[in-house]
């Protein structure tokens, strides 16, 4: 038995046998449409719970008191509510932007739903919250680029007034703020754009000074401070590979205690106990989200859940200030789940609602870890979703590479797969090279490897699949976002013949103007870019050479492609360009622009047309 059949083996024994009958074929909204109800919270005193649900098309919030009717108090049509959060028992702060263009706005609205008040109400500004101040009745700390449009100055705002104070001013480089328990602003980080540095100040009378510079290659992200408010607790890889949990010292700039870590993948979040003032879970990724506990307390409450609520992922989203009653999230690959309230005194589960109850879990197809090795030798940790009523043979396939790039995929219920596996189709995700979680040199073997290496891993992943008999090479269409779409435009780019159609979302097409057009406040970050990508004048040749746009010659793959007109993050002009050049020479390329649009089609009608149209395209190329 050679390897090829004996992968093959493995790959059937893990994902089964396909089912006998013919599975339905879901209409394509089911999947794209929004939440019944998603993002649910609770008010301070417990007695309120709030969450998002549609109005005119729109996610909007609604209250309600526990056990009584609930209340839509926000009426917005523009866009979907997607951040909100109780300030007190009385408010509630959300953050909408305009179109897409990721300015966002923080907005405050009484329970009740009598007013609604833009808070930071200045035009080509962004907010950035700082602090949320939990114990403070009326104040936040948030973030403004209103002096500057490339750096945050740190103000408090009186959500009450509307009165800003400006408590930090930003001298130039300062990248983030950081606040003790008591909400003072204490800790800062900065870039000169290669190198990082942190800054701490004793008190804020004291002024900053600098304890810690490292390169941008090595990581040390503050957490939180220590409840004694006198060290920090850290996310480090400092003289290390993977990102452990650390206590710092930002008096000495030393580590002083390391608190988790593990051999295999970084730490990715620390949470504690505000009340006990004790740290509770730690978060990390393997091939899915895995905590550990470092707090009896915490992990009795989890395992009582579990037994409640099994063969489910489950997340604690919300608390009350006294921490008895808590917001409980059950999902998996296959379902967005249910989300309930958990009383811990009465141990009792009461079910608040079903995300998108419309979508059969039986019906979606399971998500199943996969590896591969790069022709470099490198292993590609990815997923495969089949369809449920096909046997894994000669399938078409939708090859998905992800955004970032320095992101990576997860396991978990992605809509846009189940749709894509619901037609038939394989769909296979990578985590190529620099894709973030498995350490610092997997994420720096990426570096100046756009369309390079990391382009041979997505190309490494498609043969492997073709050589496990489980895709027809001749229907392998590839589909990416924003990263993911320039993966997508240097796949029909520089391998012309892999791909028999491809759809680019908001996708880069040249590394030049790309550069040139990034958000202001991406401008600190800017020769950290350079770096990682590439530089326009030193490196000149070799983004020349990963352009998609200059090698549109070359392209023959039937494209689709998909744009926001108020993209901040990737300007119109990248989709533009290749589009033009392919219809100069009669390649066929469909094109779909939405002005009220930014880097994604957040609009619910925006999305189906776009799925619809995807739909069609798909089907033409793949069946």
């Amino acid at each position: 038995m050679n390897k090829a059949t004996q992968a093959t083996l493995l790959i059937l024994s893990l994902l089964g046998a396909a089912p006998s009958y013919a599975v339905e074929q879901i209409p394509v909204r089911e999947f794209f449409k929004n939440p019944q109800q998603t993002n649910f919270q609770i008010s301070p005193d417990g007695k309120m719970v709030s969450f998002t649900q549609p109005f005119e098309r729109r996610m909007n919030i609604h209250v309600q008191a526990r056990g009584g009717n609930a209340k839509r108090i926000t009426s917005v049509e523009d866009r979907d509510i997607r951040q909100y959060f109780w300030k007190g028992n009385d408010y509630l702060l959300f953050l909408k932007d305009n179109g897409g263009d990721e300015n966002f706005h923080l907005f405050a609205v009484d329970k009740e739903g009598k007013a609604t008040r833009d808070l930071t109400p200045f035009d080509k500004v962004r907010v950035e919250l700082i602090d949320d101040l939990v114990d403070h009745p009326t104040d936040v700390i948030i973030g403004l680029n209103k002096r500057n449009p490339e750096i945050f100055d740190a103000y408090r705002l009186n959500i009450q007034t509307g009165k800003l104070t400006l408590v930090a001013e930003n001298p130039g480089k300062i990248t983030g703020w950081v606040t003790d328990h008591n909400g003072r602003i204490r800790v800062a980080t900065s870039s000169d754009g290669v190198n990082a540095s942190l800054l701490y100040r004793k008190d804020e009378k004291s002024a900053f000074k600098t304890v810690l510079t490292t390169s941008y290659k090595e990581t040390l992200q503050p957490y939180f401070f220590t409840f004694d408010n006198k060290y920090l607790y850290a996310a480090s890889n400092l003289g290390r590979d993977k990102v452990e949990v650390v206590v710092f010292d930002p008096a000495s700039g030393k580590e002083k205690q390391v608190i988790y870590k593990r051999a295999d993948v970084d730490v990715s979040a620390l949470n504690y106990s505000r009340k006990r003032k004790k740290l509770t879970t730690v978060e990390y990724t393997d091939w899915k989200g895995q905590r550990a506990f470092l707090d009896a307390e915490a992990e009795n409450l989890y395992k009582r859940l579990q037994t409640k609520l099994p063969g489910y992922e489950i997340t604690i989203t919300a608390t009350n200030k006294n921490e008895d009653t808590f917001v409980v999230a059950t999902y998996n690959d296959r379902t967005r789940g249910s989300r309930y309230l958990y009383e811990a005194k009465t141990d009792t589960l009461t079910k608040l609602g079903d995300v998108t109850p419309w979508l059969d879990e039986d019906k979606m197809a399971p998500m199943k870890p996969i590896q591969y090795t790069s022709r470099d030798g490198l292993v590609i940790h990815g997923y495969l979703t089949l369809p449920l009523d096909k046997e894994p043979r000669n399938l078409p396939v939708i090859v998905n590479p992800h955004g970032g790039p320095w992101h990576r995929d997860e396991w978990r219920f992605n809509p846009e797969v189940q749709w894509m596996a619901n037609r038939g189709y394989a769909v296979l995700q990578m985590n190529f090279r620099g894709s973030t979680g498995y350490g610092k040199q997997f994420w720096q073997s990426s570096f100046k490897q756009w369309g390079g290496t990391m382009q041979d891993d997505i190309t490494d992943g498609v043969n492997w699949l073709v050589q496990q008999g489980i895709a027809d090479p001749k229907k392998i269409c590839i589909y990416g976002g924003s990263y993911g779409g320039y993966a997508t435009l240097a796949g029909v780019a520089f391998t012309p013949d892999l791909y028999a159609c491809a759809v680019d979302y908001v996708g880069v097409s040249n590394l030049f103007t790309f550069l040139k057009t990034i958000p202001p406040y991406w401008k600190p970050f800017l020769e950290q870019m350079y770096d990682m990508v590439g530089h326009p004048e030193k490196d000149k040749e070799l983004l020349e050479k990963r352009s998609p746009v200059y090698h549109a010659d070359k392209i023959k793959t039937p494209l689709m492609v998909l744009q926001g007109a108020k993209d901040p993050r990737v300007n119109i002009a990248e989709s533009d360009q290749v589009v033009d050049a392919l219809k100069k020479r009669g390649v066929d390329v469909q094109y779909l622009v939405k002005d009220n649009e930014g880097h994604g089609f957040a609009n619910e009608e925006n999305r189906f047309e776009a799925y619809g149209e995807m739909e069609k395209f798909f089907s033409k190329y793949l069946n």
